[in-house]
């Protein structure tokens, strides 16, 4: 993406302090190199964190735009961040609440 285009540029500083109004259950995770939108999703076991997992890897296929997942019994984490701006976008906003909206119809 163009780094015109305000999905591919990081948000500043206030827009990510509003994210927990829209975002409630995700965190944004400043260590390492750039902030990322963090949220633990749980399960009754590892077939169902598979299933969510798995879930989501097709929808981040689908938009070109994939997270670090980490799954483990029981629990999956879902970190989204965008390389090329260096951190959180409008795109990672609009993917966690799609990863919301998956993790809400399971």
């Amino acid at each position: 993406m163009d780094k015109a285009d305000p999905i591919a540029n990081q948000l500043a500083v206030e827009e990510l302090e509003k994210l927990q109004e829209s975002l409630p259950h995700w965190t944004v995770d400043a260590t390492g190199d750039a902030s990322k939108l963090t949220r633990r999703f749980t399960f009754k076991n590892f077939s169902e964190a598979l299933a969510f997992t798995n879930k989501v890897g097709e929808v981040a296929e689908a938009a070109d735009h994939h997270p670090l997942i980490s799954l483990t019994w029981g629990e999956a984490r879902v970190d989204w961040w965008s390389h090329s701006a260096g951190g959180i976008t409008q795109n990672d906003v609009n993917m966690a609440k799609e990863t919301d909206r998956i993790f809400a119809a399971d």
